[in-house]
């Protein structure tokens, strides 16, 4: 199916739950938000490191009209249980007393833009929907970029950067939800491009779209999803890989004059570490270690993206997600299993978890003539690896897309 015609599959649905909704959306407009596939460096955003991933057709779509009522009204059809979100502007719940439900992301969205100055006189009639696996490949960023850049819309409100919605999104995250995201996934959605990459360098807080050189071969960007259910990253080891980080910073502040782990980039620098804090610290040694190795890898992988050299950029995937499984710490047994499964198949360039961790979805680049072997391979092993999630997991296979779009509605 093309992404045209499942765009027009999903106006159908949207139609059907603003019906179900009690919601009159005749005229709407329509604005898809993509998925992201992080090609380097997972869990770098928080510590400083530069950036490189492609949007995935894998999508939020909401349609939308404003309202003069001064009131947000929303339907889900992935949460219909949740029923019509309808609550004033003025009469936004404070972050930590908001229901436990999607409804904290259109909330902390109001939330985030009246904290930081914007007047908000319309509200919004609106009815979402999407196919973004529920972890790895960033659907809580897709709905907040999603719910932001339409309340600022029907508002007439222009941002000065795109990084300032960036920025707004992230704290919505942080400040609303109270995830300790960093910025990877919504610059990746936000910036994304069809058929490019997007890297993202912190020092100047910099955009390039990088194309994929000449002579690629075909390939797929596949995302495996366990069937698990991931908690948010408040709830998971990100978070405390976080702190870990913050803690290895703080204790190299003074003595080496770093702010991030991202600053160590040095030889020499990294050994002069390791022999101070080795015996004492050894657990956060090795989430430096993690990302002193990935930032080194990562000059690589954008020299060979842009050379078509995908089977390189694979391997260099591949040793992020051994990094990431025995350095970093961060992957779970589900994921493991995936990976393990997928690594056998021929025609599999690299594999690795994706996203915050513990749970979710991994991720692989396939051969395109392999695509059939690595589905046949994962239905027939991981139900028998993990037969609590036979009913549940799932093989996308997808498509480098532009992030954010707006549509014609209905």
């Amino acid at each position: 199916m093309s992404i045209g015609e499942e765009d027009d599959d999903f106006r159908g649905i949207l139609r059907n739950l603003a019906t179900k909704a009690g919601l009159s959306l005749l005229g709407s407009k329509i604005r898809r938000s993509s998925s992201r596939f992080c090609l380097g460096v997972e869990h770098g955003d928080y510590n400083g490191t530069e950036l490189f991933g492609v949007g995935t057709d894998r999508f939020i779509w909401m349609a939308y009209q404003p309202n003069d009522l001064g009131r947000l009204r929303l339907f889900s059809g992935n949460f219909e249980q949740d029923g019509l979100i309808d609550v004033a502007l003025d009469s936004i719940p404070e972050p930590g007393t908001a229901p436990d439900s999607w409804s904290r992301f259109p909330l902390g969205v109001v939330w985030i833009l009246k904290k930081n100055g914007y007047d908000l006189r319309k509200g919004i009639d609106a009815v979402v929907h999407g196919n973004i696996p529920g972890g790895g490949m960033s659907r809580s960023a897709s709905l907040t970029l999603n719910l932001l850049i339409t309340i600022a819309e029907v508002n007439g409100i222009e941002f000065s950067s795109e990084m300032g919605i960036v920025d707004l999104a992230q704290a919505v995250e942080n400040e609303y939800i109270g995830s300790p995201c960093g910025n990877l996934d919504q610059i990746m959605i936000l910036f994304a491009r069809e058929g490019m990459g997007t890297h993202y360098n912190p020092a100047d807080r910099s955009i390039r779209h990088l194309p994929l050189g000449k002579g690629a071969p075909d390939f797929r960007i596949m995302s495996l999803d366990t069937g698990t259910i991931r908690p948010g990253l408040e709830k998971s080891t990100y978070k405390i890989r976080h702190s870990e980080c913050r803690e290895m910073v703080d204790l190299c502040a003074e003595p080496y004059g770093i702010k991030t782990l991202g600053d160590v980039r040095s030889e020499e620098l990294f050994h002069l570490i390791l022999t101070r804090f080795g015996e004492s610290h050894p657990h956060l040694c090795k989430r430096l270690d993690y990302i002193y190795h990935a930032q080194l890898r990562f000059k690589r992988m954008l020299n060979a993206w842009q050379q078509g050299d995908i089977a390189e950029v694979g391997a260099i995937f591949r040793a992020d997600g051994l990094g990431l499984r025995d350095d970093y710490q961060i992957s779970g047994k589900e994921l493991e299993t995936m990976c393990d499964i997928v690594r056998s198949v021929p025609g599999v360039l690299g594999e690795r978890m994706l996203g915050g961790g513990d749970r979710g979805a991994s991720g692989a680049l396939v051969l395109s003539e392999s695509e059939g072997a690595v589905r046949s391979a994962v239905e027939t092993a991981y139900p028998r690896s993990h037969p609590e999630y036979a009913e549940n997991y799932a093989v996308h296979s997808c498509r480098m897309v532009d992030g954010i779009m707006l549509l014609p509605g209905w």
